[in-house]
């Protein structure tokens, strides 16, 4: 194995003598192939010990110096030597960006720069070339540029990007004077004096990149390179201190004034962790990867050596300290930017400041407290023993920037940090800290910014120490976007836009209901601490009930209100599976939440509690339909509460809903009205709302009088995010089956299905579709493509299996996550069906095969509820007999059981052998 890439590269060299070109070219790039493996294969080696990130991409960076100075010597020694060369045939090539730092991933780009002292000669021509075909034929991804020194001037100061790159120029080969002539002109015409602006730039360019590449840091699939938290801010920090301090290695920052000695440990813990992340992720895929996606984060995972603890994956142990490291990247932003900030700072004209002195000393007279005062406009402390004088101090200054709606200065979120240690038990349960915690956490003012500034500084963890466990987490699936941490302050900052009422078009009935609850402080405080126990092995619900149990007494609440917030840790998920995944037409759904609920009260606080949470996971999750689902249930929920429960209630609401629907058909006659009517059971009319009737009534009236037994209608809704395909055919009991393989084949993700039977033996399914475009015509036209793949289904022309099976591509993630199958056979969750709830690995055509087993098993389906959690599926089927009876025979559940459970089996998932839950209630 290559030890020295320069020893390695001189021994090439020898190989080329007394050869003519042609040979000597074949040699060249045969030798640096070899030299080249040598080099990744030791660079892997010493990544595979620990804590050796840097030195892996030093070493490579190191092969690819040897490459190029040999690549110079064959080039000006053997194919183009001159004897006496001239001023103008001297060449310097060094290495630029990423590469000048000394540092490469094994599949980094090459950037480099060849330096001529004027304007590049026949003969530098020829020896750039000669030097650039061996790289482009050993396929490496080279970026290069030619410039004189004149050159190299002018388009620093025009472009910041060249700029950049030119700061970390690195020799290689060549004339090392020409070399130096340039740095020194680059330093005195175009560094001095510009660092404002360098700074000013390299940060707005920060600020786009992280767009671009999520705003978060806490994304649960970050870019390593280029996101929040990534390589690229320590680079542009270190960018930024070389520019404005002339640093040239990360040792110098101290001295700089920059950092402490902490601080530097920190700067090289990251730099050494990032790297090793990156480098693995390059040499597992065999390319420049830079998101650390999931099918990553285990491989990963495991050639670092994460091993897993009870309740956490290695995987998962891994992503939190991933994490850990990208939240010590933006401390040391704030730190840096502090600094830069002070030093750029003029003092006014003395008439100005005295001005501005009066006006100061008034805002900090607002502030009310003595040990805290105003800097650059921003909140800080009087002094550095602000915190050790009275701990509580550390809860105030978040308190006071809430309260005045300041931003908090760098230095003083600096100090927090560091004086962590004040943060003891005795603090914990001071009852003045307790009471301005509980202060900022149900702030008027959105406590989302000031909850994340004190979860940046690592109070929030220390104060709360069992939020401190999920600082950090993530949790492996696709259907949380965030860390834990992330989602609950994400949450509270929706909370608060539900409570300023700036939400009503969105959320209109958690707008409208957010006024009348009692227990606003409870409702806040349940949301805080609602996934609080993600991570343990047992229910975190439960577990984090008993937590909220013991927190709410030290944060001054009542025993009720305690009680209020525990129910509501306990029950957060409640309203959203039964809204998902229940027939809300079915009376049994609504009296069972009812039973859990309780109270009016209990039910406003969760909906909204419901609403945040999910709209909190990640951006697309929340749409319109999951709002219509919670608003159906609220409604039908709140009707039982009041009393409403009754059989005879029932049937008024029917007759109700039956005149309604006579007043909106008047342009029919009366006999086509009463014949209409009674075509419906009682359920239809408590499932199908107003418009919804009219819309069936004259769909089936025009089919008929067009001689249809099969017809198909749309219509998108914007609002609840789905279009609509509502089919009318024969009953038949693989019907669901071929609509839901023609929707599969057609590209159609079902969130929902509705089906209503007719006493005359019609089928009314009502396919609720998510939409694909913003455009209302070009989702129309998609519709219209899936509602005629489903006629032509029905009427036999094409045969669905063969469609699906077309579009079964593997799913891209497909053996990444390992998920069991689950089969819940239930007879209790409602009066007239047995409950199939079906949950396992998601995947293209998924429904249609269960649909299609189901209707095998000689099944009736009344509704069906699907529901994807990133990339799990769970689908509910109210399904009876063929004689409209529930499943009660055990071998008949058993059957079922075992054709479902094949489903999953048949694509033969790499998975844990499957569980299932068979009717324990039956």
């Amino acid at each position: 194995m290559l030890q020295t890439p320069e020893v390695g590269a001189a021994r090439l060299l020898d190989g080329l003598k007394a050869r003519d070109k042609a040979e000597q070219r074949q040699i060249l790039v045969g030798s640096l192939r070899q030299l080249l493996d040598d080099g990744q294969a030791s660079a892997r080696a010493i990544l595979a010990a620990p804590r050796s990130g840097l030195a892996c991409a030093q070493r490579l960076s190191a092969v690819m110096d040897a490459v190029m100075r040999a690549l110079h010597t064959a080039a000006t020694g053997y194919f183009y030597p001159v004897d006496n060369p001239s001023q103008s045939e001297r060449i310097a090539v060094a290495a630029v960006g990423g590469y000048g730092r000394g540092t490469l991933a094994p599949g980094s780009d090459v950037d480099l720069l060849f330096l001529f002292p004027h304007k590049q000669t026949a003969w530098g021509e020829s020896v750039v070339e000669s030097m650039l075909y061996p790289l482009w034929d050993l396929k490496l991804k080279t970026g290069h540029s030619v410039r004189s020194i004149d050159d190299c001037v002018r388009e620093a100061r025009a472009d910041m990007t060249i700029r950049t790159a030119l700061l970390e120029a690195r020799f290689l080969a060549g004339d090392k004077a020409l070399f130096g002539e340039m740095m020194r002109r680059f330093d005195a015409e175009v560094v001095e004096g510009t660092a404002a602006a360098f700074t000013e730039a390299k940060l707005a360019e920060r600020e786009t990149r992280v767009q671009r590449a999520g705003a978060s840091r806490y994304l649960v699939e970050p870019n390593v390179k280029d996101g929040k938290g990534g390589l690229r801010d320590l680079n542009t920090l270190f960018w930024i201190a070389k520019y404005a301090y002339r640093v040239h290695d990360a040792g110098e920052l101290v001295e700089a004034g920059l950092f402490d000695a902490q601080e530097l440990q920190m700067f090289e813990r990251s730099e050494e962790f990032l790297w090793r992340v990156r480098c693995w992720m390059h040499f597992i895929t065999g390319r420049a990867e830079e998101r650390l996606s999931f099918d990553l984060q285990r491989q990963v995972a495991a050639a670092i050596g994460y091993a897993g603890r009870k309740g956490q994956e290695p995987v998962e142990r891994f992503m939190k300290a991933y994490f850990l490291v990208a939240k010590d990247v933006g401390d040391l932003t704030a730190i840096v930017c502090a600094a830069l900030e002070a030093r750029q700072q003029k003092p006014r004209a003395s008439f100005t400041r005295l001005l501005g002195s009066f006006a100061k000393r008034k805002r900090v007279r607002a502030l009310g407290h003595a040990d805290f005062t105003l800097k650059s406009q921003r909140l800080t402390v009087t002094d550095d023993s602000a915190f050790e004088r009275d701990p509580v101090n550390l809860l105030r200054l978040y308190q006071i920037a809430s309260r005045e709606d300041l931003a908090i200065h760098p230095d003083a979120s600096r100090l927090v940090t560091q004086s962590l240690k004040l943060v003891t038990p005795a603090l914990r349960n001071d009852v003045e800290a307790n009471r301005i915690f509980l202060e900022i956490l149900t702030g008027r003012r959105s406590p989302e910014m000031v909850l994340r500034r004190m979860n940046e500084s690592g109070l929030l963890g220390r104060f709360v120490p069992d939020f401190g466990r999920v600082v950090a987490m993530m949790q492996f699936n696709m259907y949380h976007h965030y860390t834990v941490d992330e989602h609950l302050i994400r949450a509270m900052g929706v909370l608060a836009e539900i409570d300023a009422g700036s939400l009503e078009a969105e959320h209109p009935l958690a707008n409208e209901i957010m006024p009348t609850i009692a227990n606003r402080r409870a409702l806040y405080v349940a949301l805080f601490l609602h996934d609080i126990a993600k991570g343990r092995p047992e229910d975190h619900s439960a577990a984090g009930a008993r937590i909220a149990r013991k927190l709410g007494p030290r944060l001054g609440l009542t025993p009720s209100q305690t009680e209020t917030v525990a129910w509501l840790v306990e029950h957060h998920l409640d309203m959203s599976t039964v809204a998902q995944s229940r027939d809300l037409g079915d009376p049994k759904t609504i009296e069972s939440f009812a039973a859990t609920v309780q109270t009016l009260e209990r039910l406003k606080l969760l909906l909204i509690l419901t609403v945040a949470d999910i709209k909190a996971v990640g951006p697309g999750v929340w749409n319109g339909w999951k709002g219509q689902l919670l608003r159906t249930l609220y409604y039908e929920t709140e009707l039982v509460l009041a009393g409403g429960h009754s059989a005879i209630e029932r049937k008024a609401r029917v007759a109700r809903k039956q005149d309604g629907l006579r007043e909106r058909l008047s342009d029919w006659s009366e006999k086509e009205r009463e014949t209409y009517i009674v075509r419906h059971y009682p359920a239809y009319w408590i499932k199908a709302d107003s418009s919804q009737q009219e819309k069936h009534a004259r769909f089936l009236r025009e089919s008929e009088r067009a001689g249809d037994t099969t017809a198909t209608m749309v219509e998108t809704d914007q609002f609840r995010g789905v279009t609509e395909l509502t089919v009318l055919a024969p009953d038949h009991p693989r019907l669901l089956a071929i609509i839901t393989g023609a929707c599969a084949a057609a590209g159609g993700n079902i969130v929902d299905a509705q089906i209503v039977t007719t006493t005359d033996g019609l089928v009314l399914d009502t396919i609720a579709v998510s939409r694909a475009f913003d455009r209302d015509d070009d989702e129309l036209r998609r519709a219209e493509r899936i509602a005629a793949a489903i006629k032509r289904a029905l009427k036999g022309e094409i045969k669905i299996a063969d469609l699906v099976a077309q579009r079964r591509a593997p799913p891209p993630r497909g053996q990444t996550f390992q998920l069991a199958p689950e089969i819940i056979i239930d007879n209790v969750l409602s009066a007239r069906h047995t409950v199939l709830e079906v949950s396992g690995l998601d995947r293209p055509g998924l429904l249609y095969d269960l649909t299609t087993a189901i209707g095998k098993l000689n099944l009736n389906i009344a509704s069906a509820h699907i529901a994807t959690f990133g990339e799990k599926a769970v689908d509910v089927f109210y399904v009876t007999d063929l004689t409209n009876a529930k499943i009660v025979s055990i071998g008949r559940q058993l059957a079922i059981r075992k054709a479902l459970l094949e489903v999953f089996e048949q694509e033969g998932a790499k998975s844990p052998a499957p569980k299932a839950k068979l009717a324990a209630r039956a």
